[in-house]
């Protein structure tokens, strides 16, 4: 895995919990990183017009390296929210982060390199006086959706949105979606389970965009803070192809296996045996779109067959397999949509 800097932009008076929710989140997933003896991902940089920055609560933010002209590896720039009155007067501190922005961070986002954009809270006001949203979808906090319209009348403003995400544009919406923005984009380079330690290491929900058209599998049913239940999940969600039964899960959780059907119950709505099944669909579903045969998705996900697959598939998604492995256009596949089905 390569290294990303995560270089977070902090005007004056910025948001605090928008610098803060996201670089801890960051810290902990090379926390977990380093102790599965893996190398860390992420090292965090902090930069700003001047060399410290009061925030909006009065903490002096200070160590602040200069706006950079240039990456030396793949970046991830963040930048982060002002409150109200900031918004409305810019002073002439957050005017240069403006012309940063548009003279030196436009050209490097348009270089192809491997650089993301992201716009926390009401940081993505700050992109959009810069002019670097174009035509794209985003969103901000939804007290401020209509400036961002007015600021950036080509962009595709999305209202209602937890984040949004268009090719290495990422916006967020009020200040605590910055860490989900965050938790997002670390199961993105370094897996689901990871970024499912850090949520609970946070104490906060793992949850995708609401703009996604279902819930990923990989996510769902772990609107929980249960240690041992996560514990059978994580080890689901790393070796979905493993041979798993109830003992061997409920020995992943370290309880017994009645304990666990409870709190699979309680906890997630679902058995621990169909959670296996709709992990194991995900990763076929995933190998599928890239251009799997139908055969080596069912090996790579853990099923015993083709035939296990599409039974499966019957009970949890609509169309077939093979139709899967034709989009119909970029980013969806035809055919494959989540189905509730009555118990």
């Amino acid at each position: 895995m390569n290294r990303v800097d995560v270089a977070i932009a902090v005007p004056p008076r910025t948001l605090l919990l928008d610098v803060a929710g996201p670089a801890e989140a960051f810290r902990l997933a090379d926390a977990h990183l380093a102790a599965q003896g893996r190398p860390e991902r992420f090292r965090l940089r902090f930069v700003g017009p001047q060399a410290q920055a009061a925030s909006s609560v009065g903490l002096q933010v200070a160590g602040l390296e200069s706006l950079p002209t240039r990456f030396e590896v793949p970046t991830w720039l963040m930048v982060v929210g002002q409150p109200a009155a900031a918004l409305g007067r810019p002073d002439a501190a957050t005017l240069e982060t403006i012309d940063w922005l548009r003279r030196d961070i436009g050209p490097l986002m348009a270089s192809g390199d491997d650089h993301r954009l992201v716009g926390v809270c009401t940081g993505t006001l700050l992109l959009a006086r810069a002019g670097l949203l174009g035509g794209r979808r985003c969103t901000t906090h939804h007290a401020f959706i209509e400036m961002l319209r007015r600021l950036a009348p080509a962009a595709q403003v999305v209202d209602n949105r937890v984040f949004v995400l268009d090719g290495a544009l990422a916006t967020s919406a009020g200040v605590t979606a910055g860490i989900d923005l965050a938790l997002h984009l670390i199961a993105l380079a370094c897996g689901d389970a990871l970024a499912a330690r850090v949520a609970k290491d946070l104490v906060v929900y793992l949850r995708r965009t609401p703009n996604d058209p279902e819930l990923s599998p990989l996510l769902a049913h772990r609107h929980h803070i249960h240690p041992a239940l996560h514990r059978a999940q994580d080890a689901v969600c790393e070796r979905p192809g493993d041979d798993w039964t109830l003992a061997s899960l409920a020995e992943a959780a370290h309880v017994t296996t009645r304990h666990l059907l409870r709190l699979f119950a309680e906890h997630a709505a679902v058995s621990p045996m169909t959670y296996v099944e709709k992990i194991r669909l995900e990763r076929a579903r995933q190998a599928l779109s890239g251009g799997a045969s139908v055969t080596r998705a069912a090996q790579h996900a853990g099923f015993a067959s083709d035939l296990q697959l599409r039974r499966a598939w019957g009970r949890h998604l609509e169309g077939t397999p093979r139709t899967a492995r034709t989009p119909s256009q970029p980013g969806c596949q035809s055919g494959t949509r989540v189905v509730t089905r009555a118990r």
